[in-house]
């Protein structure tokens, strides 16, 4: 293994960002639920803001496993060539899903309003990367709020998944890119699942 935990893995990864201490208008993205723990530690690392970012795919009809687009609260990232093949069907899964998400926000945070990324250094985060999808989705929403720059920070990925990520984003930060990889708890000590009420009381504290 290479982290005691996600804490352990995010104070590593922190040595990594201290050219973003000074930067202005900074957040912390995390990707529930195990990114939180990752989140926590970098904001209060850089005294930036954490937030969430909640995104779903939308499948294709009748193969919701194979993804046509993504959805978040705040954007929509779609494959144009079954855009206006399936334009009702989308616009009717656009809107279970974010019904879905807003009920996710509102249990994690909730009131309060996503915050804007409009001109911001948005540093996204998880506890690691093994297929890249989930960093990926998030990216391409990420991207359509006009940030100033997006830059991914992981402790662990596969090889070929940061590949795919490295010209979607400003910079990446991967502290371990192994050979061997199956699964990203494989790099853990203890990867216990984390629960929502971590989330809610890891954001909390993020607010105090």
């Amino acid at each position: 293994m290479l982290f005691k935990n996600r804490f352990d893995a995010a104070h590593e990864l922190c040595t990594e960002l201290t050219p973003y201490t000074q930067q202005k208008d900074c957040i912390i993205l995390a990707i529930p639920r195990g990114g939180l723990q990752i989140g926590h530690v970098l904001s209060e690392y850089l005294h930036c803001p954490l937030d969430i970012i909640l995104t779903k795919k939308i499948g294709y009809p009748g193969h919701k496993e194979f993804a046509i687009g993504s959805v978040s609260l705040s954007s929509v990232c779609l494959n144009e060539d079954y855009s206006r093949q399936f334009h009702n069907y989308i616009q009717d899964e656009i809107i279970s899903i974010r019904q879905k998400l807003r009920q996710h926000y509102a249990l994690y945070l909730g009131n309060r309003k996503p915050t804007s990324l409009k001109d911001k250094l948005v540093i996204i985060t998880d506890d690691g990367v093994a297929t890249g999808h989930t960093l990926l989705s998030a990216i391409d929403l990420v991207r359509q709020e006009s940030p100033r720059s997006i830059v991914c920070a992981v402790p662990v990925g596969a090889p070929d998944s940061i590949q795919k990520i490295l010209p979607k984003v400003d910079k990446i930060i991967c502290l371990h890119t192994p050979s061997s990889f199956s699964a990203v708890g494989q790099f853990y000590d203890d990867f216990s699942q984390v629960s929502d009420q971590d989330v809610i009381d890891l954001l909390n504290k993020s607010t105090t």
